[in-house]
């Protein structure tokens, strides 16, 4: 028996546009992507939600939102940046996750829209499209797989866990922890 496979999309965090000559691969982070980033982190550690691999875009703001989780994440995932995933189609993207080795249970892919949303959206059975009406930046949705191997997945083939947003993330009240 095969373990179960779970895969995370992630839209890349807010970036900046105050330089008007930057080209769209080397746009940073802005100071509100780098708090979104914390957010998910957060939500990312609280659940124990840590993938086994990373497949991140090249782009500026991609690898600095990868890096904005790191310290939530244990220092031993392996991050694989790629040029073929910088403003994908989702087809791509869905080429990509096709070819992971199926000794890898988990995956946190890191890209763009509308890519990453139209993935999302096409690995769900119709039922459950409507739970993810947008993506936007640092959106994340959590989707386990109803295949045993990577290869197999195709549209339909997954299951919503569930989906946030640096808003939901802002406006839910943490739990509060019992003074020492």
């Amino acid at each position: 028996m095969t373990s179960p496979r779970r895969l995370m999309l992630l839209r890349h965090a807010k970036s900046d546009w105050a330089q008007a000559g930057t080209r769209d691969q080397d746009r940073p982070l802005s100071e509100s992507g780098r708090r979104a980033c914390e957010l998910v982190a957060r939500h990312l550690a609280e659940h124990e939600a840590a993938p086994d691999l990373i497949l991140c875009s090249s782009a500026l703001r991609t690898r600095q939102t990868v890096a904005g989780l790191a310290h939530a994440l244990p220092a031993s995932v392996p991050v694989l940046v790629e040029d073929r995933l910088y403003l994908a189609e989702p087809r791509e993207l869905l080429e990509r996750l096709r070819e992971i080795d199926d000794g890898v249970p988990s995956v946190l892919l890191v890209a763009h829209n509308p890519g990453i949303h139209a993935l999302a959206v096409g690995l769900l059975p119709p039922a459950d499209q409507a739970r993810i009406p947008t993506f936007p930046t640092a959106a994340l949705a959590v989707e386990d797989l109803a295949v045993s191997r990577w290869a197999e997945l195709d549209q339909q083939s997954t299951r919503l866990v569930s989906y946030v947003t640096p808003r939901q993330l802002r406006e839910t009240p943490r739990p509060k922890t019992a003074p020492d």
